[in-house]
């Protein structure tokens, strides 16, 4: 199936269609996101440092918000969303390294 331009669309069940398609393509950059950060929490450990790095989170939400404006959609939009799920990322990484260095300690 051809992707279809939003101006194309001639009735609501096509718009469903294309937001299905975008929704599925979402998820899988989101998926490879998330391997990313997989990774970094591993890099992380063995470098002692924290999940949190305010001055990368501000980094990433300043691209996004350039992103957005050169896109023609709401900066805001995309940095709450990003800010909700970069929350959730730094969280899953916390409790990873939090998990590791407890079960490191429970080997010792």
């Amino acid at each position: 199936m051809t992707k279809r331009l939003p101006q194309d669309c001639k009735d609501l069940s096509e718009v469903r269609v294309e937001i299905d398609r975008c929704d599925t393509a979402l998820v899988s950059m989101i998926a490879e996101r998330f391997g990313y950060v997989e990774r970094a929490w591993q890099i992380k450990l063995g470098l002692n440092q924290e999940a949190n790095v305010p001055w990368r989170n501000q980094q990433v939400f300043d691209r996004v918000r350039q992103l957005a404006e050169e896109k023609g959609i709401p900066p805001d939009m995309c940095e709450a969303l990003w800010r909700q799920m970069v929350g959730w990322f730094i969280q899953y990484e916390e409790e990873k390294l939090k998990d590791e260095i407890t079960a490191k300690a429970n080997k010792s």
